[in-house]
């Protein structure tokens, strides 16, 4: 039988949990570990984002007629605009032996939290209030009040299904950041430590800081 490579790690949670706060300690802790899925998306960059890094930056058509060829694993509709996973963006990073991280909405999860093909581990991010919710997303600035009031209803419904028991391998709470890295840190070494000993070759080399 064929060794699969390491198992993707999928992270959820609302715009404003601190997924990527959290990722970015993951990323400079695990350097050779991780590899990041570049998801695709309809919207406009915001400033600082870069095509080809941060996502890429497709038209509608595009997105369209690449979903009719087959080349995504999930695709999901967000504040009117279009995300997805393709194959290839997975694949890129399993090539070279990572683990592969996608960043992902609730409905991009419920397509392939029961993969076969995938087997992915499932977190969920979830913020300490939807007050505080609604605090970190106001700080950004980023947002008109009708974006802001869509992106907290689809919160409470991301909150809703995040927290229901069964639907992650693990819910991180994160109150704090510490708190939270850490218990993100424990899940995450512990399954990769057990696919280490089931033959899979996946690097948990740690830097340190001083």
């Amino acid at each position: 039988m064929v060794k699969q490579g390491p198992r993707p790690l999928v992270i959820c949670g609302p715009s404003g949990s601190g997924k990527s706060t959290l990722l970015k300690k993951l990323f400079k802790e695990f350097p050779d570990t991780f590899g990041f899925s570049v998801s695709h998306t309809t919207r406009k960059p915001r400033p600082g984002e870069e095509n080809g890094i941060h996502y890429h930056f497709v038209s509608v058509e595009e997105m369209q007629a690449a979903i009719e060829k087959g080349e995504f694993i999930e695709t999901a509709v967000f504040s009117g605009n279009m995300y997805g996973t393709s194959k290839k963006a997975v694949e890129n990073v399993q090539h070279n032996g990572k683990v592969c991280v996608l960043d992902i909405e609730i409905e991009g999860v419920k397509q392939i939290r029961n993969s076969e093909r995938l087997n992915p581990l499932l977190v969920f991010v979830n913020p300490p209030s939807i007050e505080e919710l609604e605090r970190r997303l106001r700080g950004r600035q980023t947002e008109t009040e009708e974006s802001l009031q869509k992106r907290l209803n689809t919160a409470r419904i991301e909150i809703e299904y995040g927290t229901t028991p069964g639907n992650f391998d693990v819910v991180v709470q994160n109150n704090t950041l510490t708190q939270a890295y850490d218990d993100l840190r424990d899940f995450i070494v512990r399954e990769l430590e057990t696919q280490q000993s089931q033959g899979i070759n996946v690097s948990l080399n740690r830097v340190f800081d001083e």
